[in-house]
């Protein structure tokens, strides 16, 4: 079966693990690492687990929410790091990500990382020095996690319409952010493109992406200033219900879509998708 928790999605942080027990043994990798060690552990035993169900750590990106104790993380786990060249590069240079070994992969490619484990990253726009989403396949079916990504590219939502799984950014509510205390300048960085993904647009990337395969949606990087989990779940809710999704908790002869939000510095339960 197949295994997904959040550790933290947000600004303050954010790293996640993706497992299959389908060998016998649970083994998985974690999706960045801007959670502390220390936290991990303790989420980690609450499900029994331990750093040894992880057999790789795989890195969207170079900002401090995303990579911040990913060197803490390597002195205390010896596996590898994937992502592209560019990624890797910026990431060495951030003095508090100390050493680690670096696997560069290509975008546009499946690789197998092993323990029936494959991995395809593709490029989505931010403005960090690069910035990828991750689709990963287990167990024959497909995970894809965006986050951090300004809008959705063609790619994206390509791979989102093949996925059982998808975790998708919806960071701001459009009118919160207008009307809120953030300068000018960084309102614009949010929502022009390189910076998140607001809930509307969120909400007309579902409606392209739905598909009947398609059994849990997350919803991730929530701003704690900008939205609200019900303001995220109303538009996201909108739009599946635009495109006749069986939603859970609604009177359906269909396999429901399972809609959740992942929660900003709170560890979620351990999912079996």
């Amino acid at each position: 079966m197949i295994r997904f928790k959040s550790f933290s999605s947000g600004s303050c942080g954010n790293c996640s693990f993706l497992g299959s027990d389908e060998g016998g043994t649970l083994r998985g990798v974690l999706i960045d690492a801007g959670v502390s060690w220390r936290s991990v552990l303790r989420a980690f035993s609450v499900d029994g687990l331990s750093p040894e169900n992880v057999g790789a750590i795989l890195v969207t990106h170079d900002h401090y929410d995303h990579i911040r104790h990913l060197g803490s993380f390597c002195k205390r786990m010896s596996v590898p790091v994937y992502s592209t060249g560019t990624i890797l590069d910026a990431v060495r240079k951030h003095p508090y990500t100390g050493s680690f070994y670096g696997k560069d992969i290509e975008t546009g490619e499946w690789i197998s990382l092993g323990e029936g484990i494959e991995i395809r990253c593709f490029t989505v726009p931010h403005d960090a020095a690069e910035t990828v989403g991750y689709a990963i396949r287990l167990e024959g079916r497909i995970f894809v996690i965006m986050t951090d990504i300004g809008e959705m590219t063609e790619e994206a939502l390509d791979l989102a319409r093949q996925a059982d799984t998808i975790v998708i950014e919806s960071n701001y509510d459009r009118d919160m952010l207008l009307a809120g205390s953030y300068t000018f300048a960084l309102k614009m960085r949010i929502s022009k493109g390189f910076g998140h993904l607001s809930n509307a647009a969120c909400a007309d990337a579902l409606r392209d992406i739905w598909h009947p395969g398609l059994r849990n949606i997350f919803l991730c990087h929530l701003s704690q200033n900008n939205n609200t989990p019900a303001l995220a779940l109303e538009s996201a809710r909108a739009a599946l219900a635009a495109v006749g999704a069986p939603l859970s908790g609604t009177v359906t002869s269909d396999p429901p879509v399972s809609l959740r939000v992942l929660p900003r510095a709170v560890p979620t339960q351990l999912f079996v998708l």
